[in-house]
């Protein structure tokens, strides 16, 4: 792993953190349309309410506004995105044409199955050309459980992980290295690999480590050189006071945890992937899943509020409102390119839910937000312990050696 330049060092980008704020980011919910049958989403093909799909002069308009407000990073998802693959692509390019630094999307994976069929080849080396032509930095791919059958039963893509190893060489081939990204559920080890229900902390911890190990050893072996995990979403429960306007989330017991199911879950991902960061560049900051254990243990200030609705925003693809993130649904910012980011003066202060495309980068950037405003913080202690403090500067180490997870380099 070699350091490299990278736009994260920008002076105008330290100039941001030094004023107490973040480059911006913007996940835009291109579609909520989709054609997988995933139990742990409620926006699968089998969810009988009207879909929707924004427009691409809609799209420009927020992507032209996030320019001139030194917005970085832009994410299209879905549902999704990829059943609308001509436009898809029209915006990234869009999107590139106008230098934002960080454009990302991601697919199911659909278009992977039948990679038998006559011309499979063709259609995939098509796709990874049209996407290299763009600045498209990071593509990631859905991966549920480090059992090739259980994921596509999951999904309702049969033959789908085929059909995955047999285009990463295509796609590298091409320049772009995508990423396997877990959504972490009961079925991640594979089906009947992990209890229903907690009844023993120490079993259910060894259930998800041993998990974890082989979802690891599964990409890799698929030829990833990239993972992230998505956290376990469920904002059913009675601490969750929100009401969710993306729809990734189920009540469904594949990713329903308890407080103290999650505690077991974060450690064991915790003390999993220090093994496998030589292998996979994996995104995942251990610094992020220390805050949220000794969150759910019941130290609510140890961890460092959520910078969703500050700098970082969400676009619904329903009514193409801007909310702080896509959980706090009754808090609508009306539309992104009427707000003037700068403009906002709340501080932040939320941690009601673990969406790690906001709470991960908010951990990281918000320290060193902290740090720069307490200098003394690392003689004094400060909020923070020395085993916080540690993973946070083994993170940053670590993201640099990554090129910052840039998915147009290999590993």
């Amino acid at each position: 792993m070699k350091h490299t330049k990278n736009p994260v060092f920008q002076i105008d980008n330290l100039r941001s953190v030094l004023n107490g704020r973040i480059p911006g980011q913007v996940v835009i919910q291109y579609t909520n349309n989709c054609n997988g049958t995933c139990p742990q989403c409620s926006m699968r093909k089998t969810e009988t309410y009207p879909r929707s799909r924004l427009s691409e002069d809609e799209i420009c308009k927020v992507i032209d506004s996030a320019v001139r407000q030194n917005v970085q990073a832009i994410s299209f998802t879905g549902g999704e995105p990829f059943l609308y693959q001509d436009s898809l692509i029209r915006l990234i390019q869009y999107a590139s044409d106008r230098n934002i630094q960080f454009i990302r999307t991601g697919t199911n994976g659909y278009m992977f199955t039948n990679s038998d069929s006559i011309g499979y080849t063709d259609k995939i080396h098509r796709l990874a050309e049209r996407l290299s032509k763009t600045k498209l930095r990071n593509f990631w791919i859905s991966i549920d459980s480090a059992d090739a059958q259980t994921h596509e039963q999951m999904r309702g893509l049969k033959g789908v992980i085929q059909g995955i190893e047999k285009a990463l060489p295509i796609f590298h081939g091409h320049g772009i290295y995508p990423a396997a990204n877990l959504g972490i559920n009961r079925n991640t080890g594979g089906l009947d690999k992990i209890s229903t229900k907690m009844t023993d902390k120490e079993v259910f911890y060894q259930e998800f480590k041993e998990a974890f190990e082989h979802f690891y050893q599964f990409v890799i072996s698929l030829g990833f050189s990239m993972v992230n995990a998505c956290y376990p979403m469920n904002v059913n429960g009675d601490d969750r006071k929100m009401k969710a306007v993306y729809g990734a989330t189920s009540i469904n017991p594949v990713v329903n945890f308890s407080k103290e199911e999650k505690i077991q879950i974060f450690q064991a991902l915790m003390d999993t992937i220090p093994k496998y960061r030589s292998q996979i560049r994996i995104f995942t900051p251990l610094v992020s899943l220390y805050s949220l254990i000794r969150q759910f243990e019941g130290d609510e200030d140890f961890s460092i509020p959520c910078r969703g609705g500050i700098d970082f925003f969400f676009i619904d693809a329903k009514d193409g409102n801007t909310y702080p993130c896509g959980y706090r649904g009754n808090e609508s910012m009306g539309k992104f390119y009427d707000l003037d980011i700068k403009a906002v003066k709340e501080k932040p202060f939320c941690k009601a839910c673990d969406w790690e495309c906001f709470r991960d980068p908010s951990e990281m950037i918000g320290y060193l937000i902290y740090s720069f405003k307490h200098p003394f913080s690392y003689i004094t202690n400060g909020i923070k312990d020395s085993t916080y403090r540690n993973l946070w500067k083994k993170d940053l180490k670590y993201y640099r050696s990554c090129s910052f997870f840039d998915g147009r380099k290999p590993f």
